[in-house]
């Protein structure tokens, strides 16, 4: 009879104590870049601190994490993808739309720069690769880089040289694929922010440099949406829609500005603009 009321009293002091300790989870899908960069790993702890939600994610390309949303396996997304996000909402995937920041797109090379594509255009750029045949790396994982760096050689009046030796597609996320090039003294297409990462994680002084940038068309936005639960009943709205306001919210916003490495911002935030 003692060891049954022991027993009891144990219980009715633990569970209290489990189900007190037990935190609302929020699963998201988001790109490799707001992961390789190390963003989410500043942020998860502030949002957990403000809001009492843990916030666990899958970083993946924009395309796998847009079919995770689909098929109701998240319950928000932050993506880099605006075409692609825009369909989305339109075919009843997802809702709340909310643009948040902002980096853009380089094109990084050799440092010896084998096709002397320093300071070109982007156009001109991807014209002089191709005509040289230098080896070039695509991510080639429906990625929003991968989206974008497609649409680029589109707008430069070019097909996607997809057959061609030279294009390398490595099916790989933004860093693998930055490493890749440089082993193959090949030139590939970057988010900003990831590539600041690489360059750190080279003590500053990486084999890959900057040799395109500036062009308004490599202007890179990221934005977040919540699951709709039309499509997916499950989808825990309301603590997608938290996470997105906090995020638009100015102290955040002030903490993705204030995110550097090397000394230098990876995201500018612009919620609201």
């Amino acid at each position: 009879m003692k060891k049954l009321i022991a027993l009891l009293l144990f219980m009715t002091l633990v569970f209290p104590v489990a189900a007190m300790a037990e935190k609302p989870v929020l699963m998201m899908a988001t790109t490799t870049s707001t992961d390789n960069t190390g963003l989410l790993d500043v942020l998860k702890p502030a949002f957990e601190s403000d809001t009492g939600i843990d916030l666990r994610w899958t970083a993946v390309g924009t395309g796998k994490a847009l079919a995770m949303g689909k098929n109701c396996d998240v319950d928000v997304l932050l993506v880099h993808a605006p075409a692609s996000e825009k369909k989305f909402v339109e075919e009843g995937y997802g809702t709340d739309r909310t643009q948040l920041m902002y980096n853009d797109f380089v094109i990084v090379g050799p440092v010896a720069d084998p096709a002397k594509v320093k300071g070109m255009s982007v156009s001109d750029a991807l014209k002089t690769i191709a005509g040289s045949a230098t080896p070039f790396c695509s991510r080639g994982d429906n990625s929003g880089t991968h989206k974008k760096e497609l649409s680029l050689w589109k707008a430069s009046g070019m097909p996607v040289p997809e057959k061609d030796a030279w294009y390398i597609q490595t099916g790989q996320g933004m860093l693998p694929t930055i490493n890749m090039a440089s082993e193959k003294n090949a030139y590939t297409m970057t988010d900003r922010g990831t590539f600041i990462k690489y360059a750190a994680s080279h003590n500053g002084n990486p084999p890959m440099v900057v040799l395109v940038e500036g062009d308004g068309v490599l202007f890179n936005q990221y934005s977040a949406m919540a699951v709709n639960t039309k499509n997916c009943p499950q989808a825990k709205y309301d603590l997608a829609m938290k996470f997105i306001d906090w995020m638009a919210a100015p102290g955040t916003q002030k903490l993705i500005g204030d995110f550097k490495l090397m000394g230098k911002q990876l995201f500018t935030p612009n919620a609201g603009k």
